[in-house]
């Protein structure tokens, strides 16, 4: 009989690609990886795996192999679910993915009262970028993930996956302490056209927003420094190097030495969880995102 652990870690591999790469997505070591394949391959009596330089291939009995395991790993997925909602309790283990600031504003609160509500529920948050926790909700790596968009450049969300909002993340402008700008009651994007730019790394979701909302209004972004984390950002505005967009959600202290400043018309991100429709039925999802817009309300309100 077919080992369902081993079709897991077959399946891992044709998704991510390499043995290395499935060994991240499962937690396990490489190692691992390869036992469970070397088990499979004799319990099936056929070779799954070719080397293909430094990696491997997909053999043809591999490729007929994971199309079965892609169809059995699903019905196992509906069939524990099914399980948990005739159980009527969030129980198990639930796999959470979100950006940084929500990781650091928004989950603390959630975790701590799903574990208070939920005391047979295991959740186990990642922090991730965002297009890759995307990915690994329809793929079925985690069940359940917090991502955004803004209010001008809406995130295409598969159709395969569910979404509920949680909070609108009121979004300002850092500029360092000296800067002529600095103390107004509120500003307009586009009196910094002559400012430079901290952003986030080029190819990202929150820069190509910032180059697309800022050209929207005739300014063409001068770009001087990318990081990915907001204190990093924060460090460099402080430091006179330019100025940068300042989320409200997870911000922390304001280093000294930089001033915030409100936007207007308003900004804002829009927060919103994602998990798959067929688990809907399940009551961890549900009391996931319900401790999530507990949350996203608190920090709203």
């Amino acid at each position: 009989m077919l080992n369902l652990e081993r079709l897991r870690t077959l399946h891992a591999v044709a998704r991510h690609g390499s043995v290395s790469a499935a060994a991240d997505g499962l937690h396990v070591t490489t190692s691992a990886v390869s036992q469970q394949l070397s088990k499979l391959e004799r319990e099936t009596g056929q070779q799954l795996l070719a080397k293909n330089g430094r990696g491997v291939r997909l053999t043809d009995a591999g490729r007929l192999l994971v199309e079965h395991a892609s169809r059995i790993l699903s019905q196992v997925e509906l069939a524990q679910a099914d399980l948990e909602a005739q159980h009527g309790h969030a129980v198990g283990e639930l796999l959470l993915g979100t950006f940084a600031t929500a990781a650091r504003g928004l989950f603390p609160a959630a975790l701590v009262a799903l574990r208070r509500e939920h005391p047979h529920l295991r959740a186990r948050l990642e922090e991730m970028e965002q297009d890759e926790a995307v990915s690994r909700v329809v793929r079925g790596d985690i069940d359940l993930a917090v991502v955004l968009d803004w209010y001008n450049k809406p995130l295409p969300v598969p159709e395969e996956l569910a979404k509920a909002p949680l909070l609108d993340d009121r979004v300002d402008v850092a500029v360092p302490a000296g800067h002529p700008l600095a103390g107004r009651e509120q500003v307009a994007l586009e009196d910094f056209a002559e400012d430079e730019w901290i952003s986030w790394p080029k190819g990202e979701f929150c820069h190509d927003w910032l180059l697309f909302t800022l050209r929207g209004k005739g300014v063409e972004p001068r770009i001087g420094h990318k990081a990915d984390e907001h204190p990093t950002q924060l460090a460099l505005v402080a430091a006179g190097l330019g100025i940068a967009v300042a989320p409200r959600l997870g911000r922390g202290p304001v280093p000294e030495g930089v001033c915030i400043v409100p936007v207007r018309p308003t900004m804002c991100r829009r927060v919103f969880a994602i998990w798959r429709v067929d688990a809907d039925r399940r009551p961890s999802v549900r009391a996931a995102v319900d401790a999530l817009r507990t949350a996203g309300a608190a920090i709203g309100s």
